[in-house]
């Protein structure tokens, strides 16, 4: 017989949070666990690789839908990778994209801390940046 593991000791070996194995079942990335006589719910090692899995992908950015689309290929060992990549593709470029991002808040907080005097609120750079976007020099702001 399989061994099994209750809730809280799935999140505690996952490092999840019972919360949130709770909520990837209720949307269907973990498959509903049996339950014992009592009506707790029984994990086993599957439940663990498809938790440690959508965690991975979610440290590394994936939608939740996109996780979904990676899990429906699991399925299909023999199938050609192509669609797999493609997500993995579509998240690098997001995640660039993020970086570039960054990189401009991250100047455009230099150049106003640079700028600074160390004065009265009434001079601050920093004050006086925030209230007024548009005389940054990056357009950091995404376009919607």
């Amino acid at each position: 017989m399989e061994r099994t593991f209750s809730i809280g000791k799935l999140a505690e070996a996952s490092g999840s949070k019972v919360e949130t194995i709770r909520y990837y079942e209720t949307i269907g990335l973990l498959p509903e666990p049996e339950r014992n006589a009592g009506n707790q719910r029984r994990y086993t090692a599957r439940h663990y690789d498809r938790l440690v899995f959508v965690l991975h992908a979610r440290d590394l950015g994936l939608s939740i839908e996109a996780i979904r689309q990676l899990i429906d290929l699991s399925k299909h060992p023999d199938l050609p990778c192509a669609e797999a990549d493609e997500i993995a593709r579509r998240q690098l470029l997001d995640v660039r994209q993020r970086i570039a991002r960054l990189k401009l808040l991250e100047a455009e907080l230099e150049r106003t801390l640079s700028s600074c005097s160390h004065g009265t609120i009434a001079e601050c750079k920093v004050i006086e940046a925030l209230a007024q976007c548009g005389a940054c020099e990056r357009h950091h702001r995404p376009t919607r």
